[in-house]
């Protein structure tokens, strides 16, 4: 019984290691439920990816964070000190709701609400970008401090 169950830890293990860029996400919310269950079981990811979440992010929030990434130097955090993904910078988010996405051609709106150490929501703006969805920004529009991807790297320019 230990055994299989060792056996099965393992399994788990290995399959939330799984890379997520082969993954092609149907909608929106498949997508999102991938990017959450991903934040709970991932430590570390590619070093040379633009992101730990570059699998889940669009080719254009891949190309802002990289753009950051490479005028940073060497030693010094970027302009993005913090997980966007659970809006801080510990903690792991709880009691996850996936709202009703917008969606409009290849582009959706969708509200995440989650717990992590207060109540937490989130709006995703999302791309279709070949057979599937991206992420393209992330952002927090209640609070002392709204933020959003878009904003913090200044879209580019």
């Amino acid at each position: 019984m230990r055994l299989a169950a060792l056996a099965l830890g393992l399994f788990l293990a290995a399959v939330y290691a799984l890379p997520a860029a082969a993954e092609t996400y149907k909608t929106p919310q498949t997508l999102l439920k991938a990017l959450y269950a991903f934040s709970l079981h991932s430590e570390d990811g590619d070093p040379d990816a633009p992101s730990l979440y570059s699998a889940f992010f669009s080719d254009h929030l891949n190309a802002l964070i990289k753009a950051d990434r490479d005028k940073t130097p060497e030693g010094e955090i970027g302009a993005l000190d913090f997980d966007p993904v659970i809006a801080g910078q510990d903690g792991q988010p709880s009691g996850l709701r996936i709202g009703q996405p917008l969606i409009l051609d290849n582009s959706a709106e969708v509200e995440v609400e989650f717990t992590n150490f207060e109540p937490i929501k989130l709006h995703y703006t999302l791309v279709k970008q070949g057979d599937g969805w991206k992420v393209d920004d992330i952002a927090k529009q209640d609070g002392e401090y709204p933020w959003s991807l878009g904003a913090i790297f200044g879209n580019g320019q």
